[in-house]
């Protein structure tokens, strides 16, 4: 049996001046930053690397077609993941400090 579950459209994100230049750059910075952990990797990334870098790139066109030309519908990766990562950190640079 399959259950499908029709969700509302996303309200439009409010539009102000420089948005969508911050908006372009969000859609390249996170990709990239992926990019370059998989280049400095300490230990070889086999295959994953190489089609995970593609992928990531494939990815960063997109958000940045949507960032540039659709900017209404396109949300700040950093608002929802940069959180994220600073806790990280702040977590690891407090065990570290532990330690």
């Amino acid at each position: 049996m399959w259950l499908l579950v029709a969700r509302e459209r996303r309200q439009d994100a409010p539009q102000w001046v420089g948005r969508k230049g911050l908006a372009a750059l969000d859609a390249v910075v996170w990709p990239s930053g992926a990019i370059l952990l998989i280049c400095v990797a300490p230990e070889p990334v086999g295959v994953f690397g190489p089609v995970a870098v593609v992928a990531m790139l494939g990815a960063s066109l997109v958000r940045l077609r949507r960032a540039i030309w659709r900017n209404r519908q396109y949300w700040f990766t950093t608002w929802r993941w940069g959180g994220v990562a600073f806790a990280l950190i702040l977590v690891g640079t407090a065990v570290k400090a532990v330690a």
